[in-house]
C-alpha cells in the first residue's frame, strides 16, 4: 500500500466553489461515473460474489502493518483524490482487509450475510436522508415507522385488532422505538423502568428531574438493583452505570445446567432483598437467546414472578425475538407476551444492515416516563418520534425493515430461522460423534458451544477429583485458545471463543468454541470442514499425552 502525504496527493486538485458544486450534485466526469457504476453493479446485483472476490475472512496482514498505513493525522486543505480513486481505494485496499462476515465459513459471531436487496434499500434510505427525530424532517416516514412498530409489537404481544387500530397512529401513545442497537434498546427499557419505579408523588417530581439521591430519600431506600442471569449481555452493566444505580447493582443470578436463569436462586435473591427493606428491584430481565450460548430463560415463569412482586419485566430478545415469525419454533419464546418491555435487534435475525435496534412496551403509555421536549424540535403536543427516544437525529431504518417484511413475509424469515436452528442441532450431533470434541452447551436456537476435548481427557474429567479436573481443564483451555487463534489467522474459516464458568464458580473456568449458525449458505459440509480443520490443527500442535 503506497503512502503519501496529503499535500502530495492533492497537487492537481483544488477546492473551489465551481468544483464543489459539481461534485455535490453528480460525479466529476464520465470516468468517475463508470468506476462507480462498475462496482455498484457488482455490489447491488452480485453481492455474494463481490464479497467472495474482494473481501477476506480475516486480515491477511498483521494489525501492526495495517495501522502503520493509517498514521497521517492532517486533513489536507485541497482534495486528495477524485471520487473514482476513492472508490477504487475502498475496493482494492480497504475491502480485502475487512472481514467477510457473509462467508458461510464465518460462523463465530451474530453478524452474517444480508440479502442482496438490503443494500438497495440502504442506498435508497441514505439518498432520502430522512431524519425521524421530527415530522418536519421525515413526514410519511414517521407514519410508516409507527406502523412497523405496531406490526412487530403484534408479533410479540398479540393484542386485539381494536388495540392496534387505536394505537398504530395515535399521537398520544407509543408502542416502541427504533434505536441504534440492542445496547440502546436495553438502556431505554431500563430507563423507563427506573423512572416508573421512582415516579413523581407528593411533592417529589420524579427521579428524572430530581436525581437518585432525592428519589432514594423519597422512597426510603438506599439503592436499586436489576436482576438477570449470568448469561446477561454486558450492555446491561452499561445501563447500570448510565442510569446512576451503579453497574455492580446489576446482580447476576446463577444459571442451571441448561444455562437458563435458576428460578430457585432468583426467588431466594428476591426474598433476601425484600427482607432488607432498603433496596428496590427496578427490573428482572429474561433472556431470549443468550449471546454466549443461545439459551432462553423460562420467560413465562419470570413473567409470573414479576407480576406477583410488582416488578418491571424486561425481555432481552435482541437475538431470539425474530423466532416469533416461525410457527415451528415460536413456542420457544412462550411467555414473552408477559414482558413490560422487549428488545429486538434488526441487524441480527431480521438480517438488516448494521445499526438497527428496537424496544417495545406492552403499555402504550409507558414511554411517557422518558418524554423530553424542546422549543425548536419535539414541542409539547407534537407527534414527533424523538419526544420519547434516547436518540436525537436518527436514520429511517424502519423503511428497510418495512420493505424487508414485504419482500420476505414471516414465512420467508421462518425459513432462514428454521435453517439456523436445525443446522445447529445437526452440528451438535456431529460434534458428539467425534471423539476429539465435547459439546458443552446444546443449542436451543442456533448458537452452541463446544471444545476440543479428546476421549481420554473426557474420561479423566469424569473420574478425576476436583484438583485433577482443574489441571485438565487448564490444559484444555490452552489447547482451545491456540486452535481458535490459528484457525482465525489462517483465514479459511472463523469460530469465536468465550469462557464459561461451570457450576457458576470461577474455579471451573472452561474456554469454549462458540458458533452462531445464521447464514443460509452454511451447511453440514462446511461445518464438517471447519471441524476437520480444527482437528488437524490440534493434531499438528499437541501431543496425545496432553
Amino acid at each position: 500500500m503506497e503512502k503519501s502525504t496529503p499535500s502530495e496527493k492533492s497537487t492537481n486538485l483544488i477546492a473551489d466553489w465551481q468544483t464543489l458544486q459539481r461534485i455535490f450534485i453528480r460525479p466529476e466526469n464520465d470516468a468517475t461515473q463508470a468506476t462507480l457504476l462498475k462496482y455498484m453493479d457488482q455490489i447491488l446485483f452480485g453481492l455474494q460474489d463481490f464479497l467472495k472476490k474482494h473481501v477476506g475472512i480475516t486480515e491477511e496482514i498483521s494489525l501492526k502493518e495495517l495501522s502503520d498505513n493509517y498514521k497521517e493525522t492532517r486533513i489536507s486543505k485541497n482534495p486528495e483524490k477524485k471520487l473514482a480513486d476513492v472508490i477504487t481505494d475502498l475496493i482494492k485496499n480497504i475491502a480485502p482487509n475487512a472481514v467477510n462476515v457473509a462467508s458461510p465459513y464465518f460462523i463465530g459471531h451474530m453478524t452474517s450475510a444480508i440479502p442482496f436487496f438490503m443494500v438497495h434499500l440502504k442506498t435508497i434510505v441514505a439518498a432520502l436522508n430522512q431524519n425521524v427525530v421530527k415530522l418536519e424532517t421525515s413526514k410519511v416516514v414517521s407514519i410508516i415507522e409507527k406502523q412497523v412498530l405496531a406490526k412487530v409489537h403484534r408479533l410479540i404481544y398479540r393484542e386485539s385488532d381494536q388495540f392496534y387500530d387505536t394505537h398504530v397512529q395515535s399521537t398520544n401513545t407509543t408502542l416502541g422505538a427504533f434505536v441504534e442497537g440492542g445496547t440502546a434498546a436495553n438502556l431505554t427499557a431500563l430507563w423507563v423502568a427506573r423512572n416508573s419505579a421512582l415516579s413523581p408523588r407528593n411533592h417529589f417530581s420524579g427521579v428524572e428531574k430530581e436525581g437518585l439521591p432525592a428519589a432514594y430519600a423519597e422512597y426510603g431506600i438506599n439503592n436499586c438493583v436489576i436482576l438477570v442471569s449470568r448469561r446477561g449481555h454486558y450492555s446491561l452493566r452499561k445501563a447500570g452505570g448510565l442510569l446512576g444505580i451503579g453497574n455492580q447493582n446489576i446482580l447476576p443470578i446463577n444459571v442451571d445446567e441448561n444455562q437458563r436463569i435458576d428460578i430457585t436462586s432468583l426467588q431466594q435473591t428476591i426474598r433476601e432483598i425484600k427482607k432488607k427493606g432498603s433496596i428496590k428491584i427496578l427490573a428482572i430481565i429474561g433472556i431470549a437467546g443468550a449471546t454466549e450460548t443461545g439459551s432462553i430463560d423460562p420467560l413465562r415463569t419470570l413473567g409470573e414472578i414479576c407480576r406477583e412482586n410488582n416488578i418491571h419485566y424486561h425481555v432481552d430478545a435482541a437475538w431470539g425475538g425474530p423466532v416469533l415469525m416461525s410457527d415451528k419454533y415460536r413456542h420457544y419464546l412462550d411467555g414473552i407476551e408477559l414482558a413490560d418491555s422487549v428488545t429486538i435487534d434488526g441487524h441480527k435475525q431480521f438480517y438488516m444492515p448494521m445499526g438497527c435496534g428496537m424496544v417495545y412496551f406492552k403499555n402504550p403509555k409507558k414511554m411517557d416516563a422518558i418524554a423530553y421536549h424542546a422549543n425548536y424540535v419535539n414541542r409539547p403536543g407534537s407527534v414527533d418520534l424523538g419526544i420519547k427516544s434516547l436518540s436525537g437525529s436518527r436514520e429511517a431504518t424502519s423503511l428497510i425493515l418495512d420493505s424487508a417484511l414485504k419482500i420476505m413475509g414471516t414465512n420467508g424469515y421462518a425459513l432462514l430461522l428454521e435453517h439456523g436452528v436445525e443446522t445447529a442441532k445437526a452440528f451438535a450431533d456431529e460434534i458428539q460423534r467425534r471423539e476429539n470434541f465435547e459439546l458443552v452447551t446444546r443449542p436451543t436456537l442456533n448458537i452452541l458451544t463446544y471444545r476440543i476435548c479428546p476421549a481420554g481427557m473426557q474420561k479423566a474429567l469424569a473420574t478425576g477429583d476436583a484438583n485433577q479436573k482443574k489441571i485438565i481443564n487448564k490444559k484444555l483451555n490452552a489447547i482451545n485458545r491456540t486452535v481458535q487463534r490459528i484457525q482465525r489467522e489462517a483465514g479459511l474459516s472463523f469460530v469465536s471463543r468465550t469462557t464459561l464458568y461451570l457450576n457458576n464458580t470461577p474455579d471451573e473456568e472452561v474456554v469454549v468454541l462458540r458458533c452462531a449458525i445464521m447464514n443460509p449458505m452454511t451447511d453440514m459440509k462446511i461445518l464438517n470442514n471447519i471441524l476437520d480443520e480444527q482437528e488437524e490443527i490440534y493434531r499438528s500442535r499437541f501431543t496425545p499425552e496432553l
